[in-house]
Order: C-alpha cells, then structure tokens, then sequence
C-alpha cells in the first residue's frame, strides 16, 4: 500500500507490492523493488536503487550527495541489495568518481544511525551496530560485524566473517576472520564461533588458527611471517586468500594486543 501522505516523484520506479508510508519522500530517479517497504519520514534521494523486500525505518535518509569537498554534483549511485534492513535515521550517501556508487549488499542489518559514507562498499550479511560509523572509501567484506558505536577511518579495509568490538576505532585493516577490540584496534584471537555457526569445518577453523598463529602470536614482522606461512602451510584457498589481503593492504594490518597472553583469551 502507498499512502496518499508520501510525495513520490512522477519517475521514480516503485516496484509490485512495496508498502509506502505517510510522509516519506521518494524522489526523481529512484528505484524500489518489489516488497520493499519504506516507513514514515524516510526520505530517499535522487540516484538510489533499493532493492527487493527491504525494511527501510523512520527517519532513514538514502542517497543524499556526498559529504566530501571535491564532489561537484558528478551523477553517482547510492545501491542497497535485496532483503536488507536499515533501521532508523541511517544515512547513507552516494558516491563520488573515485567509485561512482556507494554500495550496502542484500541481507544486511544497518542498526539505528548507523552512516554510510561516499564510495563505501558493504558487502551482503554484514551486520553495522548502532551508531556504527563508516568513512568515505571503506570496504567492509561479506558476514562482517561491527560493534556499537564502532567508527572505521576512510580506505580502511574490514575482512570478511570479522568481529570487531563495540566502541572501536577502526585506522587499519582488519584480515579476514579475526576478533578485533581494545585500543589500539588489536587482533584478539579468530572468530571461531562466527566460522562455526556458518559452517566452517574444524580443519579450515584450524589452518585459519595457525595462519593467524605465525602472523601476530609468534611476533615476526609482517614480511617474515607470511614468508614463514608460504614454507610451512600448503596452498589452499583460505591460506592464499588471507595472504592476498595482507599483501593488498595499503595502510598496514591491525597488530597483536601486547597484552594478550594467547590467541583465544578474549570473550565478548
């Protein structure tokens, strides 16, 4: 149902079965899929596609143009998958040319003023806790949870199936598959219960265990320790992906809490 109190625009495309609600505000060049639907006071700008079965809260705000100096009104996107929930007052802005779209994947939850800023790219099943913060350029890889109030510095890059603590700062990268908390933003350990519940075997768990082993616990330099990783563990996709990531990484890698007296330690 579209209430009669909504002010959509003549172009925009609203898809079979979407439920509209009073006073939100859709604007030209909009696309909503099917089953989507948009609460009270929503507002959804100009260049945003929202996809299938989407919940979208009050206050939300979609596709505003960037908060960024350089941008001069350039056409960009701001895209959001199907079965994705963006609860209330989150904001998430297009992009600029540096990647042209600002990208939230299907089957995510966006909890309550969360922001999603210009050309960020979350993957699909990533969780953003309230308040979370995300900065212009970060990537943000499939399955990934990000704690309350947690705030992610701009082209940082947060691996996939992480679990990064409530109230982080976010200013390196975080490796796929890791628990991540204090401050500075540390490696506390593997996230072996995320990988369990999503059925990770006991041997993938285990190699992820002694790749993550050799790289912060045995305390050799970055280099080092992926050259240690190469000799000692055969080449499977989960050890070439891990070491991709690393070698990819243009700001550094978050390191080992000098506190932490082993790999597993820390509970949340």
């Amino acid at each position: 149902m579209i209430s009669n109190l909504a002010h959509i625009h003549p172009n925009a495309q609203i898809g079979a079965n979407v439920t509209i609600d009073p006073f939100a505000v859709i604007h030209d060049d909009v696309v909503i899929g099917d089953g989507t639907h948009v609460m009270s006071n929503v507002t959804i700008f100009s260049a945003s596609r929202i996809g299938k079965n989407c919940n979208i809260f009050p206050g939300a705000v979609i596709g505003a143009v960037p908060q960024d100096l350089k941008y001069r009104g350039e056409y960009t996107l701001a895209e959001i998958g199907d079965n994705t929930t963006i609860r209330e007052c989150v904001t998430i802005h297009r992009g600029t040319t540096d990647k042209n779209t600002t990208k939230v994947g299907s089957n995510c939850l966006i909890m309550a003023y969360a922001h999603v800023a210009h050309d960020c790219i979350v993957g699909n099943n990533v969780i953003l806790a309230n308040s979370v913060q995300l900065a212009g350029h970060v990537t943000v890889d499939d399955f990934a949870i990000i704690g309350g109030m947690s705030a992610a510095h701009q082209f940082t890059h947060i691996g996939k199936h992480t679990y990064i603590a409530g109230m982080s700062a976010i200013r390196k990268d975080v490796p796929p598959y890791v628990k991540a908390a204090r401050e500075p933003l540390s490696y506390v350990g593997i996230n072996n219960v995320g990988l369990s519940r999503r059925g990770y075997s006991k041997e993938t768990i285990e190699e992820i265990f002694k790749i993550y082993h050799i790289l912060f616990v045995e305390k050799h330099i970055v280099s080092k320790a992926l050259e240690l990783i190469e000799q000692m563990l055969p080449s499977t996709e989960t050890r070439d992906e891990i070491l991709a990531f690393i070698k990819s990484s243009g700001i550094g890698i978050i390191k080992r809490h000098s506190q932490t007296s082993s790999d597993e330690d820390i509970a949340f």
